[in-house]
């Protein structure tokens, strides 16, 4: 039997995790299986195996009384799923959880792996947020990056999201790549504005050990750009898009009016989800746990009960994470939620960055400035984690 839960707390997002990919991108350390461009939902033994154990998973889930309002499918490359396929996991999804009216189900979904008729499943299903994976609007860097998609494929999905009428569609660009100028960036940027996505994720390059940029590169040397070029690209990034009319919510993130996703303030409100799917997070009851990253190690623990073996989060670090995730977000958090003693606290560490310019309280919520806070965000945070750790 899966493991019980006190079923008094509220829990109404979900991620699930479609763990595959035509190839593997050379920054990529995500939980992903490359299944190669032959294969695609039904036609792949491998995926339809992945989803029946995914909603095995689901349906022995413990519930928390309310339905769902926010839904993520996140890989991976979920448009590599068939309609049928998403169709079964929303299924099981609803008969378990429930799925509240004007619920938001987004969809990582990534050029040249979709038709007209795929989307047009996809939005009947449900779907009604899309966050497409461009990274480049430059052919030579989408090939540095190992994406398996080319420019022309770009304008070909953004030409289907509009022809599909999705309400909220979402771009990604990913900045610092390898051999990325300014103009390049610039280029990506104004491209990306001039195809009217209604949200804009920004992602700064990380190279990670054990990926393809983790064996070719080092941090800080050529063909990376210096720090100071990916600075002056955040600054360029702040510039074009604020002045294009969206409002800079997130670190990463820029939404036009009205138009932020709900699902991931979840997380920067440390809010509790559910997590489905190999290599996938959760948060409930206080615990986070993440799925096993290998497939046959997920299937296993699937059928030995789904049980989530961790300890509760300590209430220190529930303080950090809060402080960590909510300073992410442009209202920053509301200081009347940590209690006086402790305010108190957090703001001894902090006067040296308010002379900066780097933080600020308005309202009562403590902030980083943008964009100048948001660049040393680590560095205040740090601080912050030594000092109240």
């Amino acid at each position: 039997m899966s493991q019980k839960f006190d079923v008094s707390e509220i829990v109404s997002s979900a991620y699930v995790h479609i763990p595959f990919c035509r190839r593997r991108c050379f920054y990529c350390d995500f939980a992903v299986s490359v299944v190669g461009d032959r294969l695609r939902g039904e036609t792949s033994g491998t995926i339809s195996q992945y989803v029946e154990v995914l909603c095995q998973e689901i349906a022995i889930t413990p519930a928390f009384g309310q339905p769902l309002k926010t839904i993520f499918f996140g890989g991976g490359t979920p448009s590599l799923l068939s309609i049928n396929q998403l169709e079964h996991v929303l299924t099981h999804l609803e008969q378990r959880f429930g799925i509240a009216s004007g619920v938001e189900i987004s969809m990582e979904i990534d050029p040249a792996t979709f038709d007209l008729e795929h989307l047009a499943g996809y939005r009947s299903a449900g779907v009604n947020r899309v966050s497409l994976g461009v990274q480049a609007f430059s052919q030579e860097l989408l090939q540095v990056a190992g994406r398996s998609h080319s420019v022309d494929d770009i304008f070909a999905a953004i030409d289907l999201i509009h022809q599909v009428e999705i309400p909220e569609f979402s771009l990604d660009l990913i900045s610092g790549l390898p051999h990325q100028s300014l103009e390049r960036w610039q280029d990506s940027l104004n491209k990306a504005v001039s195809v009217s996505p209604t949200h804009i994720s920004i992602y700064d390059l990380i190279i990670e050990p054990g990926t393809a940029f983790g064996r070719y590169y080092k941090p800080g040397e050529s063909p990376l750009p210096t720090d100071e070029t990916t600075v002056k690209m955040y600054e360029m990034a702040q510039q074009i898009l604020t002045d294009a009319g969206y409002q800079h919510y997130e670190i990463s993130n820029y939404a036009q009016p009205g138009h932020q996703c709900r699902h991931n303030r979840v997380y920067w409100e440390n809010r509790p989800y559910y997590g489905f799917g190999m290599g996938a997070a959760s948060y409930i009851q206080g615990k986070r746990f993440t799925r096993p990253r290998k497939t046959k190690e997920y299937h296993q623990w699937v059928q030995a009960g789904a049980t989530i073996d961790c300890e509760i989060t300590p209430p220190k670090e529930v303080l950090l994470e809060t402080l960590m995730l909510g300073l992410r977000l442009a209202e920053g958090v509301d200081l009347a939620a940590f209690g006086q003693q402790k305010v108190e606290e957090i703001c001894r560490y902090l006067p040296s960055y308010f002379d900066k310019g780097w933080v600020e309280i308005v309202e009562g919520r403590l902030r980083f400035t943008d964009p100048q806070g948001f660049l040393f965000s680590n560095v205040v945070l740090a601080e912050l984690f030594e000092k109240l750790g």
